[in-house]
């Protein structure tokens, strides 16, 4: 009879020890689990707030897409009524100036690509002189009755007809000056009389 009773004395002990080492276990693995819970929770976050800033960029680009969608559309509107008064006005001129308009018109059209960079690049460094007058002008109070200097806005479009306008000016200067000054100022005349 003894021999049961101590059987029985050992059963508990070793419950207690598996009992023990599985709670252990469970913490360890409870402590593993929040441990990558709280990376993930980290990782999430990152990610949410790179989400949040790539949408923010996509409005942006999409405005800025949409403006100069805009934008595009209302020059060529220009260009289309400024083709419409050329064709217009051309039957009015001598037949040498209507030669020369046309040349200066062909000449215009031809746009090429180191041109392009040249406007943009002016413009982005009005642009930026500007911001840099913007910031500046608030530390230097002017005196009274003086206004800031500003620097007018000017377009792709816009930049892009006036170098047209600038070429064609220039290339009826040259021809003016060749020998047809008795041409110019019957134009000048024929301007005023309008």
């Amino acid at each position: 009879m003894t021999v049961p009773a101590v059987g029985s004395s050992h059963l508990p002990q070793q419950l207690k020890f598996t009992t023990s080492d599985s709670c252990d276990r469970i913490k360890d693995e409870f402590q593993l689990l929040q441990a990558q819970y709280h990376s993930l929770k980290l990782e999430c976050d990152k990610l949410a707030s790179e989400k949040s800033e790539m949408q923010r960029h996509y409005v942006m680009y999409y405005e800025m897409s949409y403006g100069l969608n805009i934008e595009m559309h209302k020059q060529a509107e220009i260009v289309k009524r400024l083709n419409g008064i050329c064709a217009q006005v051309l039957p009015y001129l001598s037949q040498e100036h209507q030669q020369q308009v046309l040349g200066a018109i062909e000449r215009a059209k031809q746009v090429t690509a180191p041109e392009l960079n040249s406007i943009i690049r002016q413009q982005l460094q009005a642009h930026q002189l500007s911001q840099l007058q913007a910031l500046a002008l608030p530390l230097t109070p002017l005196p009274v009755g003086l206004q800031p200097p500003s620097l007018p806005a000017v377009s792709a479009g816009a930049g892009l007809l006036s170098l047209s306008a600038l070429g064609s000016q220039a290339h009826l200067s040259k021809e003016d000056k060749n020998g047809h000054d008795g041409d110019t100022h019957q134009e000048d005349d024929g301007e005023k009389s309008d």
